[in-house]
C-alpha cells in the first residue's frame, strides 16, 4: 500500500490550515479494508488538524485506489517533511508505515 499527495503545496503559512488530497493505492493481491492514520507524535512542524484517522473502506487489489483529503496545519516556520502516516488493514491489523509524504516550506504569519 502506498500513499502519495496529489498537487502538494510547496509552501504553507504558520497557523493556516490546508486540505491536501492523498492517493492511496493497494498494490497487494487481496482486498483490504483500509484506514489512513496520521500519528501526531511522529509529526514535526506541520501536523494533522482535526481527526487523525480516516476510514477508507474496502480497496480492491492489484492497483485499486482511493483519494482522501487530510487537513494539515503548520505550527512553526521552516522546512519540514510531512510524516507520521500509517495505513492499517482493519481486517488483519497489519500496519504499513509510509515514508515521508512530502516536504514543505513553512513561512511566518501572514501580515495584514
Amino acid at each position: 500500500v502506498t500513499v502519495e499527495p496529489l498537487s502538494p503545496p510547496s509552501e504553507m503559512i504558520v497557523g493556516v490550515d490546508i486540505d491536501i488530497d492523498f492517493l492511496v493505492v493497494n498494490h497487494s493481491s487481496r482486498l483490504l479494508d483500509l484506514q489512513l492514520q496520521m500519528r501526531l507524535p511522529m509529526m514535526t512542524g506541520v501536523v494533522i488538524y482535526g481527526q487523525s484517522f480516516k476510514n477508507l473502506g474496502v480497496v480492491r487489489s492489484n492497483g485499486g485506489s482511493v483519494v482522501c483529503s487530510v487537513k494539515l496545519i503548520a505550527m512553526v516556520s521552516g522546512l519540514f517533511y510531512v510524516g507520521g502516516c500509517y495505513v492499517v488493514d482493519l481486517n488483519s491489523g497489519m500496519e504499513i508505515k509510509q515514508p515521508n509524504l512530502m516536504s514543505v516550506l513553512v513561512l511566518g504569519h501572514k501580515s495584514d
